[in-house]
Formats: structure tokens, C-alpha cells, sequence
């Protein structure tokens, strides 16, 4: 096994992908990147993930630029700041993928595959009727430099695959890594799958992306979650194939919800828009997140778990981190966050009232909205009383339309929740991609939005809908048809 006792300075990084809002496990991966990077006199490294073009969202960079600084991470290097080992845009840096490509087919650990993606899937419908794993059986492992010729002559499109030993340069049978939390961990290859490292379309996919980037930006400590455990040995072999030396690696304990499943945006919001806009403190949500894992000594500031990114800092110790998930516990944020508010001056508490529920942005567009539908200013609060509250649910005789049962309107709910998250967040797509939905379902366009509106506002009364939802904000609008969901599912278990 390779070592990693290297004295070179410290570098740690965060790589998100743009496809959609932050996410909290960005947030918690990132403060302890950060931490270590801060008690260490290192580098924090913020790096966006971009080749999944097929995902890829334009605004959600920036997004992600915003989130983290709003939560006191910043970082020493990346693509809006620079640094002296940029691009740090992996669709930026392509060229230097296939290079890094060209060296392993030459060297013999990487070999082209020339499959189609309908033989691909023919394979992996005969392994799943066999009961088998579905894994890439090594059809273009042995092809001759003659067929290959041949079939680059043809103009056949390939893939690049990592070629896993014992048939590859290494003769050995299994690949070991030293976990910093769990010790030894040892995968044998036969569960290692021969990887697709470069697409078709002449793009890296994650683990030659991932690898490349980590040592041409001489990351140190790769820290990150425990999902890409399995995905870890892949990333030595690839470290061994190149001749490289292998970083040291940290695999975090994922949030789970309060049923220990994976946390998920089905069970609880994810997105850090989504705490932003509804009110939550940066200080608190960093606290929240300090909280997961234990790593902070339990007897800072008299036990009260109340503790600030400073705290963090200076007291925190990642040998101390529990591998059991923490709990992504709603109610103790909540809790939490109540008692950073109380912390606040009333001058402080009233400016952060004035910004984040009342700021002049918000009440502009709202304003605009309602000039020409009341006839008192009084009458303000009567109609727009959604934007700014958080428990809206709509009484049972307001959303389900006539001639339809609760069930099927249920049913069309869920199948509004998942064309809103892949819709971008603006009228102009919002209108057409609901309506294609009703054509499709069957269901009029007066259904189809008075169910929406209903979910969304409370009421069959408001502003006009559409423009409603683009002030109230995408992170919201989903979180409320989440909620709207969840409630009528309890509510149909109490009564079974």
C-alpha cells in the first residue's frame, strides 16, 4: 500500500456539482474541509464539478458561491477567486483528462471500449435475469491493435475504462487504503467494476475527473463522505496506474433523518436556499452542523451546544468523530436557531425581520403584484398572507376539484412536485411545462392550477399563481408541496 506520510503542506478541498440548489451535505462536508484546513495552517480549496452536462444547472454556481460565504466559508482558492493550480472548472480542464486518458491507455491500465450503450444495457438485463451484479463483463478488454484500428478507422465512438486487475499491470487480487476513521478497509476486485473513466461525448466521468484534479492540485486529505467509500479503491488503483501518491482519506458519516434513512429532500428540506429564505441564521445552521458527528467537546461554553465557527475552529477533533449517521434533527435546528434570535439585540433581531421576511426586494415584487387587485391597503395582509408565513395548508374542500377523488388529486400532486424540480424557476418555463403535464394526465388547466394554487397559497384566492411562485422562490414552493404531501399521507394513516 502506498504511503501517505508526506510532510507537504496541508490542502483540502469541496467539489459540488452545479445541478441544482446547494445542498446541506455541501454544507457539512464543506465546514469540515474547512476546519481541518484552518487548524492546519492549509489551503481550502472550492472546485465545481461540472462534466454532467446532463444535470448541469447555470445558476446554480453561483448559488453555491453565495451559500457557502453566507455560512462564513470562504476558501483560498477556486473559480472566482483563482489560484495557482486553475482551471478550477472541470469543464475547463478537459483537455487535460484526455491527456491523462492517453497515458493510461498507453500504459496499459485503461483500455478503449467500443460498446454500445444498447449492448451495455442488453448485458445488464441478462445479469439481473441470472441474479448476477450488473457489472461491465470486459468485452473490449483483450480486442488486438488491429481491431482497434479498425474500429477508430470506422468513426466508432468509445469509452475509456479503468482495467481493473489481476488482468491488468498489477497481479493482485484485492485493493487496500487506510480510512482515517475506520483504519484498513480491502476490496476485492471482483467487486470492483473495470470503471468508465473518459464518456463518449470526450468527457471525464467523476473517478478520472476526481483523481486527476485531487493530485495536479496537490490535495493532501481528501475528506469527504462515506458514500464514496465503495468508490474509494477505484480511486487508488487509478493513483497506482499514474504512479502518483495517494492522499489520506476521511469518509464523513452521512446525515440521516430521524429514521436513520439517508437524509433526503422527501423527508426534509436539503437545500440551503430553502433554510436562507425561511429565516434560518448562518451562525445557527453552522452550529447545527458542528453538532454532527462529535466532533466538538461536549463541555464547550458550559455544554449548551452553542458554539461559533471561531469555537470550531480552536476545539474541534476529527478522531472524535462517531461513525454512527448523525441525525438531521428539524426540531433541534429549530430549537437552535430560536436561540441564536434571542441572542440578538431588538435592533439586530428587527434588522434581520426587515431582511429576511420584510427586506424592500421582496415586498417590491409582492407590491407589484397586488396594486391593481385591492382597493385598501389594509386589504395587503388579506392576500398575500402566504408570502410570508411558513404553516400554510389548504382546507380539504379547496384542492380537491370536483368530479376527482382526494387519491387521483394526490397522485397529479406528486407528478406537479416532480415537474416543478426540473423546471427552471421562471414563468416562461414554469406555464408551459405544468400545462403539458394536465394534457398528458387529463386534467384541465383550471385543475391543474387551482390544485397548485391551493397547495401553494392556502386558498383558491391569491395573486396571480405562477408569478407568486417565482417571488416566493423555488426552494420554498417545492418544501410547501413536500409538506402539503407528507400531511395528507399521515393524515390517511390516522384514519386507516
Amino acid at each position: 500500500m502506498t504511503s501517505t506520510t508526506t510532510e507537504a503542506p496541508i490542502r483540502v478541498r469541496i467539489a459540488p456539482s452545479p445541478t441544482g440548489d446547494p445542498h446541506v451535505g455541501t454544507a457539512y462536508i464543506g465546514l469540515l474541509n474547512y476546519i481541518y484546513a484552518r487548524q492546519r495552517g492549509g489551503k481550502f480549496v472550492l472546485r465545481i464539478e461540472d462534466t454532467d452536462r446532463t444535470r448541469f444547472v447555470s445558476t446554480s454556481e453561483q448559488m453555491i458561491f453565495d451559500s457557502l460565504r453566507w455560512l462564513g466559508l470562504g476558501w483560498d482558492e477556486g473559480p472566482d477567486v483563482g489560484g495557482p493550480f486553475g482551471p478550477y472548472r472541470q469543464s475547463e480542464r478537459t483537455e487535460i483528462y484526455r491527456e491523462h486518458s492517453e497515458i493510461l491507455l498507453k500504459n496499459g491500465t485503461a483500455y478503449r471500449c467500443f460498446c454500445t450503450p444498447e449492448e451495455i444495457e442488453e448485458i445488464r438485463k441478462q445479469q439481473v435475469a441470472a441474479k448476477l451484479p450488473p457489472r461491465y463483463p470486459g468485452t473490449c478488454r483483450h480486442l488486438t491493435a488491429e481491431k482497434i484500428e479498425a474500429n477508430l478507422a470506422a468513426g466508432k465512438s468509445y469509452t475509456v475504462r479503468l482495467a481493473v486487475p489481476p488482468n491488468g499491470a498489477d497481479l493482485t487480487s484485492s485493493t487496500s487504503f487506510r480510512d482515517e476513521l475506520r483504519g484498513e478497509i480491502t476490496f476485492e476486485h471482483n467487486n470492483v467494476d473495470d470503471q468508465v473513466l473518459m464518456k463518449s461525448d470526450g468527457f471525464p466521468t467523476y473517478h478520472l475527473a476526481n483523481v486527476v484534479d485531487d493530485h495536479l492540485m496537490q490535495i493532501t486529505d481528501v475528506i469527504r463522505a462515506e458514500e464514496w467509500i465503495s468508490s474509494t479503491p477505484k480511486h487508488v488503483l487509478l493513483y497506482k496506474a499514474f504512479g502518483w501518491q495517494v492522499p489520506r482519506f476521511w469518509h464523513m458519516p452521512l446525515l440521516r433523518n430521524l429514521d436513520k434513512s439517508k437524509i433526503s429532500k422527501r423527508k426534509n428540506p436539503v437545500s440551503l436556499i430553502y433554510y436562507r429564505d425561511s429565516g434560518y441564521l448562518p451562525e445557527a445552521i453552522i452550529n447545527f452542523l458542528g453538532l454532527m458527528g462529535g466532533g466538538m467537546p461536549s463541555d464547550i461554553n458550559g455544554g449548551t451546544e452553542q458554539f461559533s465557527l471561531a469555537e470550531m475552529v480552536e476545539h474541534f477533533v476529527f478522531t472524535d468523530i462517531r461513525l454512527g449517521g448523525p441525525v438531521f434533527d428539524l426540531t433541534k435546528l429549530k430549537w437552535l436557531n430560536g436561540e441564536y434570535l434571542r441572542k440578538l439585540s431588538p435592533e439586530d433581531f428587527f434588522q434581520q425581520v426587515r431582511t429576511r421576511v420584510f427586506g424592500d426586494d421582496y415586498l417590491r415584487q409582492v407590491s407589484a403584484l397586488m396594486q391593481t387587485r385591492i382597493e385598501t391597503l389594509t386589504q395587503f395582509g388579506d392576500l398575500t398572507g402566504f408570502f410570508f408565513s411558513d404553516a400554510v395548508l389548504p382546507p380539504a374542500d379547496t384542492w380537491v376539484p370536483k368530479k376527482r377523488t382526494p387519491e387521483e388529486t394526490l397522485a397529479f400532486a406528486q407528478e406537479q412536485l416532480a415537474v416543478l424540480e426540473a423546471t427552471d424557476w421562471t414563468h416562461e418555463a414554469l406555464e408551459p411545462a405544468l400545462k403539458k403535464l394536465g394534457e398528458e394526465k387529463q386534467w384541465s388547466v383550471k385543475e391543474n392550477f387551482m390544485l397548485l394554487r391551493s397547495i401553494i397559497t392556502g386558498s383558491t384566492m391569491s395573486p396571480p399563481l405562477l408569478e407568486s411562485m417565482v417571488i416566493f422562490g423555488k426552494a420554498r414552493s417545492l418544501d410547501r408541496v413536500r409538506r402539503f404531501l407528507d400531511a395528507q399521507k399521515k393524515l390517511a394513516n390516522q384514519k386507516k
